[in-house]
């Protein structure tokens, strides 16, 4: 097959997932905007080279015209969440997205791998928007926790170097690791509700300091500049304090004292 050809095959697919990695991206965004928390920590993507495509179709003896078919990895997302339970948040919303069509789900997390890898599996029938019209495309998601990903990793890159042939002492300190990320993940989830409380107060408390500058910041453009360097000042002193209850306080009266100001500059 032609290099140029190749190239016409695989560009759908990095299309699909730079679109696919924005939306995700969005969903954490709003999830910390309206909750302080995102069930996704990250997430990236990538589209498998020439030379694993090839490989895999060697592998399972896949004629090159039905890779695109055959082959439902060519395009992948991968999904990093904090705690096992958003892991199955996470599938839920891609579920209930009208821009995703669900092909197949496996779970190896309730169901490990002999191995010791575990992660969320979904296939997603994906739409892009080509010169030559509307294209569906297959693409993976696979949705891990930190821990489940570092292992992953950490395997894969084994299996690489080794080609199928592992070592036995490495076979068996890998599966040692996953039995430990196995505990890690439940340890975890036994104080999840801790660990999001700390997250997400921390999170509203930036966001609030963003929305104070910001305040500031335009405030400097209609009012008395000495009056805002006391306005300015102040928010250092209650800033260094520490208190989330008085840094509230003075953002509401500092948003009270803008909209005045706004409302004035319209009259």
């Amino acid at each position: 097959m032609e290099i140029q050809l190749w190239r016409e095959i695989l560009d759908p697919y990095a299309l699909a997932v730079d679109e696919l990695i924005v939306k995700f991206n969005h969903i954490i965004r709003e999830y910390r905007h309206l909750y302080g928390y995102s069930p996704i920590e990250q997430v990236t993507g990538r589209v498998k080279t020439i030379s694993s495509i090839l490989e895999k179709a060697q592998k399972k003896n896949i004629p090159l015209e039905q890779i695109e078919d055959k082959i439902d990895d060519i395009a992948g997302i991968r999904i990093i969440c904090q705690f096992v339970e958003d892991i199955y948040k996470v599938a839920d919303i891609i579920r209930n997205r009208s821009d995703m069509i669900i092909k197949n789900e496996i779970d190896y997390i309730e169901n490990m791998k002999k191995s010791g890898y575990r992660s969320y599996h979904i296939t997603v029938f994906y739409d892009v928007e080509t010169l030559k019209g509307t294209k569906r495309l297959q693409v993976e998601i696979q949705i891990r926790t930190l821990a489940m990903n570092f292992w992953a990793t950490i395997e894969h890159s084994l299996q690489y170097k080794y080609k199928q042939n592992m070592p036995e002492h490495i076979r068996e300190r890998l599966t040692s690791a996953a039995e430990a990320i196995l505990i890690l993940d439940r340890e975890m989830s036994v104080i999840r509700d801790e660990i999001m409380d700390a997250q997400s107060s921390f999170t509203i408390k930036a966001n609030m300091v963003a929305d104070i500058l910001n305040n500031i910041q335009n405030l400097y453009k209609v009012a008395n500049k000495q009056e805002v360097l006391k306005i300015q000042d102040e928010f250092f002193r209650i800033y260094q304090m520490n208190d989330t209850e008085e840094l509230e306080k003075f953002s509401k009266n500092l948003d009270l004292l803008a909209q005045r100001y706004r409302a004035q500059s319209l009259q």
